[in-house]
């Protein structure tokens, strides 16, 4: 699994490839995280990068691999905008914060979600997924709102949809964020949930914007 500070690199690689820039300048300009020849050479040893002189490029491989990060990048982005309104300062950030814990398995749901967008909110182009490719039109049924799971039930926090960027915040700093597992205790008056040892109750219209990979268990 790549570090963050990988992923970076690879989306920087793809963002000059874009423009038609395959050097280490170019690759630098479009990287949010300063690195140096040794992250380049750990890319080459995974087999994901070529390196001939100054130039740069994506193996078969690697190429696959970049596709799917900034694949998730952008749906991030566009779920982030069209929800939180932010500017695009904030929306970056926020993006790559959703980015990095968006589970691979929930991709084509939140893809379906979306509408299967062609572009990011820059205007930048969305790689495509199978989901598009297919036209589904409908999210699996195993990824539902919080709201939706009775006591007992369980599910993996896969996107979280806030009323506003505060709210974001909120939840993260209570614990809840994409991988997370949560367990419903209680379903009234409030919604009662435990995860990793802490138990927390919610409104229901805050558990209503929070979407989860539905788990295998029994009601209680």
């Amino acid at each position: 699994m790549l570090s963050e500070k990988l992923v970076e690199i690879m989306e920087a690689v793809w963002c000059a490839a874009e423009k038609n820039l395959y050097n280490r300048d170019a690759i630098r300009q479009n990287c949010t995280v300063a690195f140096d020849e040794a992250q380049l050479d750990d890319l080459e040893q995974r087999g994901l990068i070529t390196k001939s002189g100054d130039t740069i490029l994506f193996t078969a491989a690697g190429k696959t691999e970049a596709e799917g990060i900034m694949r998730r990048h952008r749906l991030a982005e566009v779920l982030v905008s069209s929800i939180l309104k932010l500017k695009k300062a904030e929306m970056e950030e926020v993006a790559c914060q959703v980015e990095h814990a968006l589970l691979p398995e929930v991709e084509a749901s939140i893809c379906t979600l979306l509408g299967h967008p062609e572009l990011c909110p820059d205007g930048r182009p969305i790689p495509r997924g199978a989901c598009c490719r297919n036209l589904q039109k409908t999210v699996s049924t195993t990824v539902v709102s919080l709201a939706e799971l009775g006591a007992g039930e369980s599910g993996r926090i896969t996107y979280i949809k806030p009323e506003n960027h505060a709210s974001l915040h909120q939840l993260l700093s209570f614990g809840l964020e994409p991988g997370v597992t949560v367990t419903v205790l209680r379903t009234t008056p409030a919604l009662c949930l435990m995860f990793e040892n802490t138990e927390l109750a919610l409104d229901r219209d805050i558990a209503g914007n929070i979407f989860v990979w539905k788990t295998e268990g029994k009601k209680a």
